[in-house]
């Protein structure tokens, strides 16, 4: 593992926020002047060059600026980032979207699929191993200028509408081995899907097995949309299991 100085640390964590605003490559100045690094451009954009040798950044070729790789963004949600956890009275009103839905799973997988989509902004996608899947949120998608592009688009709703490719997806390249897990396009190696970033999460109710989960922009809100994907992946784990009340 790379050990970064913590100015390096700051830097990194620095560029990441403002790329998840922004979605435009970050320079050097811009940092100077937006936030309070206590250092030089010169010296920022030195350690941009070290960042970017160690692999935590990439120069887009039109660009001056740098953006943060899939490396530098695990980095940014394992050790950087505090999660923004759902305050009590939105856990109570998604509770309450889906509750009258508890005794058709089909019902209750469309909506909360739907209701994820809404409170994130993104594209909520579920399924279970079974075959069956859900989709909602397609128009948050061009909220993004990363789908501008529709050759981004056709490559990610083709993916989805393929049955064996979404499998492979959701089960394979996320095989539920933590509570929450993020997947960058840029590791599935299809085409056009380098933009792209996924968060998901297991659940089981009864003898079904699936996942629930949000695909968007790379730059996702990881702090805000990572504690809501598990807490929707609860959701339906509690509900799913209540019958007749």
């Amino acid at each position: 593992m790379d050990n970064l100085s913590a100015r390096q640390t700051r830097i990194l964590k620095t560029i990441i926020d403002e790329y998840i605003q922004t979605a435009s490559p970050v320079a050097s100045l811009s940092l100077e002047r937006k936030y309070n690094l206590g250092v030089s451009p010169a010296t920022i954009r030195n350690e941009m060059v070290a960042l970017t040798g160690l692999g935590f950044l990439k120069q887009p070729h039109t660009s001056s600026g740098r953006v943060p790789t899939p490396k530098a963004m695990k980095f940014y949600i394992n050790q950087l980032m505090e999660e923004r956890s759902l305050s009590l009275t939105e856990e109570v009103r998604a509770k309450e979207n889906v509750w009258d839905f508890r005794n058709n799973f089909d019902e209750l997988m469309a909506e909360t699929t739907r209701s994820l989509a809404q409170k994130v902004g993104a594209l909520g996608v579920s399924a279970t191993e079974g075959g069956s899947a859900w989709f909602y949120g397609h128009s948050n998608l061009f909220d993004s200028p990363e789908f501008f592009d529709f050759q981004v688009c056709k490559s990610l709703f083709s993916a989805l509408e393929e049955k064996p490719r979404l499998q492979e997806l959701l089960f394979e390249r996320l095989p539920g081995l933590s509570s929450i897990e993020v997947l960058f396009g840029e590791e599935l190696e299809w085409d056009f899907f380098d933009s792209i970033g996924i968060v998901a999460s297991h659940f089981e109710v009864g003898n079904a097995k699936g996942v629930i989960g949000v695909i968007g922009p790379f730059r996702l809100n990881y702090p805000a949309i990572i504690p809501t994907v598990r807490y929707f992946s609860n959701l339906i784990e509690e509900i799913g299991g209540v019958k007749n009340v």
